[in-house]
């Protein structure tokens, strides 16, 4: 009886364990979303990734953060110990713009009564030279060689040497505009790039930029006879013109008129003007960045050179200049105009409202320009 009962008993757990095994239709369901629920380390893994890639992204914006500071800080030290950094950087004249242009064919520029020469004011120092007749003698001046146009600077026209900013060469768009305007109204314009501009030979420096510029004004005096003879400086060129008109003020031969286009104080108040200074705020800006400028030999002090000016001087200033504040050639304009060297000379000011859009370089478009000159 006994073994009767534990058969059963053991048939009934088979049953059981056998009915259990085979999933009814409630639990074939429930047991079917069971076996599609992800593993719990499978889960974690999934909420990582985003996590990973949220950590990553700020861990690059962190560390290009930390290399911009880092490089922040590190030019002004850079600038400190190198100071030729900071002069290539006043005079940019590695800068050639227009690129691939042949300035020998300044016709290729549509100013075909132009011809380019090649002078030398030192030994290994060549500097590239154009001259553009007036446009009155541009039917006579095609097909003409050299001596020719040098002979023409003895017609009776007014010259203007035209004395070009940092960057770029004499082939500039904005100059060669400024070269064709002037011709128009009856001037002869020669204009240059100093010893390391364009395609003249030599290194760059104030005392050498001023020397290239006398160079030239003589080697036109020598050809024009009576004839006047103006310089012309914008922005940069107007530190070469001052320092060029200041000796020949001394020597005693000084030119008929100055004329300043976008002028400034002296480098170190236009580099601190700058809109590109971005370390302006920097803590000891002075020390580390005007300082190198000076180490360099680069002054360009108008304000200094005026004292010493006795010929007219006409400034012409845009108000939306973003390169030299319109501030600092009022300045200028002030400092001339108290100065005792042109109590028997006229200085004159002429702005041009935001409105006109002349900003640094275009002020040549004013139809007002004629009658300023005249």
């Amino acid at each position: 009886m006994r073994k009767r009962n534990e058969s059963v008993t053991v048939e009934h757990e088979r049953a059981a364990s056998a009915a259990a095994a085979v999933p009814g239709p409630l639990d074939k369901g429930c047991s079917l979303r069971r076996s599609l629920r992800l593993p719990a380390s499978a889960a974690a893994e999934g909420m990582k990734r985003p996590l990973g890639r949220r950590y990553g992204l700020w861990f690059r914006l962190r560390k290009l953060i930390l290399w911009l500071l880092g490089m922040y800080i590190a030019i002004p030290f850079l600038v400190k110990l190198c100071p030729a950094i900071q002069a290539k950087l006043v005079f940019l004249n590695f800068v050639r713009v227009p690129y691939f242009i042949d300035l020998k064919r300044p016709q290729d520029q549509g100013l075909n009564h132009t011809c380019n020469y090649y002078l030398q004011p030192e030994e290994d120092v060549t500097i590239g030279v154009w001259h553009t007749v007036p446009a009155a003698l541009w039917k006579n001046a095609r097909g003409k060689d050299q001596l020719w146009f040098e002979e023409a600077l003895g017609s009776s026209h007014p010259v203007i040497l035209y004395l070009h900013g940092n960057a770029g060469t004499r082939g500039g768009d904005h100059r060669v505009e400024l070269y064709k305007v002037l011709s128009s109204l009856g001037y002869h314009v020669v204009t240059f790039d100093y010893r390391g501009w364009g395609d003249s030979i030599g290194s760059p420096s104030e005392r050498g930029m001023t020397y290239d510029a006398l160079h030239v004004f003589d080697w036109i005096k020598a050809r024009s006879g009576d004839n006047p003879v103006y310089i012309w400086g914008h922005s940069l060129g107007t530190g070469v013109a001052t320092n060029l008109v200041r000796r020949l003020c001394e020597r005693e031969t000084p030119p008929d008129a100055l004329i300043l286009e976008s002028p400034f104080t002296n480098i170190r108040e236009e580099a601190r003007s700058h809109p590109f200074s971005i370390y302006r705020y920097f803590p000891g800006f002075d020390w580390f960045f005007l300082d190198p400028i000076t180490t360099s030999g680069i002054k360009f002090a108008n304000d200094e050179n005026v004292k010493y000016i006795s010929c007219s001087l006409l400034i012409l200033h845009a108000e939306d200049d973003p390169v030299v504040p319109f501030h600092l050639g009022k300045k200028l304009y002030n400092i001339a105009a108290t100065s005792r060297s042109f109590r028997d000379y006229k200085v004159q000011f002429v702005p041009f409202h935001t409105d006109l859009g002349y900003r640094h370089k275009y002020i040549y478009r004013s139809p007002e320009l004629p009658r300023i000159l005249r």
